[in-house]
């Protein structure tokens, strides 16, 4: 255990080796930029890393343990991805056939064509709702299908690719929910974290939301642009970003807001959010829990190393239709590209999720290494954060 000037204290293990990786966990919260969070990294099936520190909920100053669950945003779209990948790998399902071939309902208004991989990867041109919709109504998986199947795309299915912010979820997640008969959330508990012992949850019981991290903003603001980006040109790709960001009608803009979370008390603290398993965003896992999924993908545990292989190859890469900005998706996986920024050496292998507001998931299949990183203080950024890309950087130098 590790008492910091801020009086905050570090408790967990961490190999020698992988020292810097403590010392950057402790620099976040001696400069005051975390209130609460951890960190766990596997290399292999090794756990070198296990760090946690800080408060869990403000209000009561309940302290932040080694199990404590934290909400995490998109990093859902990962675990969503897994699910479906493994529904159709065990059931011989051929991604690449129209998605009109098991989901009859989805093949109109310019959709015949659309494929499972174009659900996977965002390309189907869905990113967002033709109207509003409730936080009470996006508990039903079943009636959010059923208004994206109905709709037109925004683009025809397969030229471009724009992220698909809470939509995601509900395309992805009828892969599973059509070809198991499961909601994701009740998949992922009979099939992944059961199973494999892992903290994570998408749609959680009464006791996981209990001890649940609480959400905070912190003090001060930060930009909403993606790590490593700030300093760039006013003129350029990331004061388009800004722009989409503050433009009520731009297509980013229109992707956040619905279902309207700004209606319900708490917003993301609520317990009928964290309760739904929305599948694009509503994933509360501890930092091993994450971890653990993504080592676990890499030991073949999830899915066949053949088909992770197979859907970490780029299926969308370029110009990104809302978040405006270039990225880069397999299927379901982010890869590295600007909204998913990872050190140079990472590039290669690296795959994974961030979260809005700064939690990520990540591996990479050359190094063998698995890493969760949550926290309870969300910054303003859309994809990744100041914080985790300075600790994943420090995992990467300390691999030598």
């Amino acid at each position: 255990m590790t008492r910091m000037p801020t009086g905050v204290e570090i408790h967990g293990a961490c190999d020698p080796a992988f020292a810097r990786v403590r010392r950057v966990f402790e620099n976040n919260f001696a400069r005051e930029m975390e209130t609460g969070a951890a960190i766990t990294v596997h290399v292999g099936d090794e756990p070198v890393v296990d760090l946690w520190g800080g408060v869990a909920d403000e209000r009561t100053g309940r302290s932040w343990d080694r199990d404590t669950p934290c909400f995490a945003f998109s990093c859902t779209k990962a675990v969503t991805a897994a699910a479906a990948l493994r529904v159709a790998e065990q059931g011989g399902h051929d991604l690449t056939a129209p998605v009109a071939s098991w989901w009859p309902e989805f093949g109109t208004a310019g959709k015949e064509r659309t494929t499972g991989e174009h659900l996977l990867s965002h390309q189907a041109g869905l990113p967002v709702f033709d109207r509003p919709v409730s936080v009470a109504e996006a508990a039903d998986p079943a009636a959010m299908a059923g208004l994206l199947a109905a709709q037109r795309p925004q683009w025809e299915p397969g030229t471009a690719h724009g992220y698909h912010t809470f939509t995601y979820g509900w395309l992805a997640g009828e892969i599973v929910r059509r070809l198991d008969g499961r909601t994701v959330g009740d998949y992922v508990a009979a099939e992944i974290a059961g199973p494999l012992g892992l903290d994570l949850w998408v749609g959680s019981p009464d006791e996981v939301i209990d001890r649940a991290a609480r959400l905070t903003t912190g003090p001060g603001r930060r930009s909403t642009a993606p790590s490593g980006t700030s300093g760039a040109s006013a003129t350029g790709p990331v004061a388009a970003l800004t722009r989409a960001t503050h433009d009520p009608g731009s297509l980013l803009s229109r992707s956040m807001a619905a279902p309207d979370v700004g209606a319900v008390p708490g917003r993301f603290n609520s317990r009928e959010v964290l309760a739904a398993g929305w599948p694009a965003a509503g994933l509360l896992t501890s930092a091993g829990g994450l971890a653990g999924f993504y080592r676990d993908l890499l030991a073949g545990r999830i899915v066949s190393p053949d088909t992770l292989r197979d859907a970490l190859v780029p299926r969308a890469t370029g110009p990104d239709r809302v978040m405006v900005l270039d990225s880069s998706f397999g299927l379901g996986f982010m890869r590295p590209s600007l909204v998913f920024a990872v050190p140079r050496a990472a590039w290669p292998g690296a795959f994974g999720h961030t979260g809005s507001g700064g939690s990520i998931g990540l591996a990479d299949v050359d190094h063998g290494i698995a890493i969760g990183y949550v926290m309870n203080r969300t910054g303003t950024e859309l994809s990744g954060g100041t914080r985790a890309m300075r600790l994943i950087k420090a995992v990467y130098d300390s691999l030598g």
